[in-house]
Order: structure tokens, then sequence, then C-alpha cells
């Protein structure tokens, strides 16, 4: 019987990986210019950790992989993790508390059961800037991640815009139960908003000032700038989470950050608070994040700001072309033991050239390469390059990396 993987996990070819660190590595690159340190998380947590503070939508922990961790007679509900902030968060309030300002970033793989084809294992690489709540942190995390995603080669990716305070004052509008706002503010996050615009349509009021605010896909800030004193009249709590959202895009202005602002998207966390963000290039949602001031709260730490963002690099690898890898490989040559007894001299000298900065393989198979060392003895031995139809006898291992770095004579 033919042994297949699981479904909806993924394997990565040779040329994948070779896509996916160099993507990683560019966004640690960044990461570390900016001050932010690396942590690591388990991939297993406790249950009661996403739902304990609220912090998922149903609609994502209905798609969590939970299972008992069985201990002896009893045992306890965890989770394969299916975000990354917040078990960063966790980290932070049992670890970190009273360090002051935290700028941490990680790589990491989230698990969320999907139905059919579709990838149940992602790979994230997030930022999370702790101890910060102002318009100039929030702006950080995004000039951060548009800086990532040029250093990427990514054209035209677009910037979308919202704010969880902007959703919840809407909401608080409509004069629902706490729980028919609850439900919605969820179907929001998880980027259904018909239930809000049938809301919306049975108050002739509410639709008036509504309906326009929903349909404006795209609007600069101008819009909301034009219409804050109406906004701030019929709904209010709508001052606060407007004043904050204007205060970080006129930052993203003077940054000459092009945006788009749709305040009826989401991203399926509860968790958050505050401006929302996210990237796409054409349809393919790369990134997002967004503020979440209570998060560490209700995990018992303080009141104590934050918000972070995460690059998708499931999607990226499948945007992002093994041709446009700038990175310097190698040079690479291939050792060919001749006699049996050369062996160590063999093994020996590939050691040599690998400290040197050269990929040295020891032939195995027989197999062809555009340079190679035939070794008899570590005195004695031929350098080979294929393409230039050449042979030449050498005497050491100095001799051979001259030859490589193009500086042997002839």
């Amino acid at each position: 019987m033919k042994i297949q993987r699981c479904k909806g996990m993924r394997d990565m070819s040779p040329v994948e990986m070779a896509v996916f660190r160099w993507v990683v590595g560019i966004c640690r690159d960044c990461y570390i210019k900016w001050g932010y340190r690396e942590v690591r998380t388990p991939t297993i947590e406790y249950l009661h950790l996403f739902t304990s503070a609220g912090t998922l939508t149903p609609g994502m922990l209905g798609k969590v992989y939970s299972f008992l961790d069985w201990d002896g007679w009893s045992g306890e509900r965890v989770v394969l993790r299916p975000d990354g902030t917040i078990p960063v968060a966790r980290l932070y309030t049992e670890s970190m508390l009273g360090q002051g300002l935290a700028r941490l970033f990680y790589t990491a793989n989230m698990f969320t059961f999907e139905g059919g084809e579709g990838n149940r294992e992602r790979w994230q690489c997030g930022a999370e800037l702790i101890g910060a709540g102002s318009a100039i942190a929030d702006a950080e995390l995004i000039a951060l991640s548009l800086e990532i995603v040029k250093k990427l080669g990514l054209k035209g990716v677009e910037l979308r815009l919202s704010h969880a305070g902007l959703m919840q004052a809407l909401l608080a509008k409509l004069k629902l139960t706490p729980e028919e706002q609850h439900r919605m503010f969820d179907s929001i996050l998880d980027g259904d908003t018909t239930l809000l615009s049938e809301a919306s349509r049975e108050s002739s009021e509410l639709g008036d000032l509504l309906l326009p605010l929903l349909s404006k896909k795209g609007q600069s800030a101008d819009f909301l700038r034009d219409q804050r004193a109406s906004l701030c009249r019929s709904i209010p709590g709508m001052r606060s989470p407007l004043d904050d959202f204007l205060k970080t895009v006129s930052i993203l202005d003077d940054l000459g950050i092009k945006y788009q602002i749709n305040i009826a998207s989401g991203a399926g966390f509860e968790y958050y608070t505050g401006m929302i963000f996210q990237l796409f290039s054409g349809r393919e949602k790369i990134g997002g994040g967004g503020r979440y001031d209570a998060l560490i709260s209700a995990m018992g730490g303080g009141d104590v700001p934050a918000s972070g963002f995460a690059i998708y690099l499931d999607r990226l690898i499948k945007l992002v072309k093994a041709t446009t890898i700038v990175s310097p490989q190698p040079r690479r040559i291939l050792i060919k033991v001749v006699y049996d007894a050369s062996a160590k001299e063999a093994f020996i000298i590939a050691d040599a050239l690998r400290n040197a900065g050269f990929i040295a393989e020891i032939d195995l198979d027989g197999r062809e390469a555009g340079w190679i060392l035939e070794v008899k003895s570590a005195a004695a031995m031929a350098f080979i390059d294929k393409v230039k139809s050449k042979k030449t006898s050498v005497r050491s291992v100095d001799e051979v990396i001259k030859l490589l770095e193009g500086k042997g004579g002839g």
C-alpha cells in the first residue's frame, strides 16, 4: 500500500525550502534591524489559553486540533496552536512582565482544521510589539511589514485598514443584545458583513449613516474626516476609536504609505481592540495584524497595550519564484575517492573546503558535476573543470581553493 501524507499537510521540496528559508531570512533580518528579538513558543498549548480570554472567534475555535493530554487518571484538553500572537502574549505574561517595552518576533507553524484540500498547517513569521499603545507603534508595525514585502520584491501589494473599535461602536448603536453584538462582531471578523448590513437596513436613520460607511471600500481617510462630526454626533462611542484611527492614518500619510480603508473587515481574532491591517497581493492575503490592548490583561498581566502582525509564509512561497532569490550560493565541488585507501584524505580535504566556505560532497553514486576533485592521496589530486574541459594536477587544498576562486594559473 502506498503511504501518503496526512490530508491538509504539505511537504516542501528542496527548491521550496530554499525559497522558504530565503523569505524567513528576509523577515528575520528586518525584525532584528528594527530592534526585535526572537522567541519560540510550544507547538502544544492548553485549550483554555484560547478560550478563557475570549481570544478566538467561534468560527476559529471550531477549527482547532484539540485532544486530551492524558496523565494517569485524568488529563487536560490541549490544542495544536492555531495562532502565533496568543502564545507570545502568554510567554510575555508568564516570564517578561515588568521588563518594559518588548519587541519580539517568531517563526512558527499553526494548525487549523479546514475542510476539503485546504492547508491545515500554516507557517508564519510574526512580530509583537508589547508595552506601547500609540499611533506611532501602529505605524511602526505597518511600515515594518511593508519593508519586508519590498525586500521580497513583491509589486502591487495593497494595504487595507480597519479598526475593531469602530466596528464595536457601530454594533453598540444598533441596540442589539450583548449576545447579538458578540455574534455579529465575530461574523465580521470572519469576513461576513451580511448580518451587519441587514441590521443597518432595519433603521432608516442608521441605514443612511452606516450603509454608505460599510460600502465605502477603498476610500481614503478624507471620507472619515469629512463625516467625523456627524458620526460622533450620531454614534456616541465613535469619537475615541475614530480619533485613534485617524491619528495612525495621518502618520501613514506623512510617511507616504498608500492604503485602502474597509471598516467592516476583520481577521478571525476577537482579541483585536484597535487598528487592524491586512496585506494583499492580488486576491491572496499575505499578512496582517493589529492592536490587542486587552489581551495581556485578560491573561492576568495587567494593563499592557500591545500590537503585532504576521507574514504568511505558505502563501508567499507560491508568489516568490526561486529564480528571484539573490542570495549568493556557495560554490559546489564533488570529491571522488579514487582508491579506498584515500577515503581518509578525501574526508579531510572536504572538511577543509567546507571551512573555506564551499559545498563539498563526497561522491557516492558516480554522478557528474561542474567541478570535480579526484583524490588519490593528500598530495596527489586532480581538479576537473567540466565547463572549461580542463584537468589540473594539484598538491594541496590551497591550490584547489585558488582554482575554485578563479585565481589558478592558465
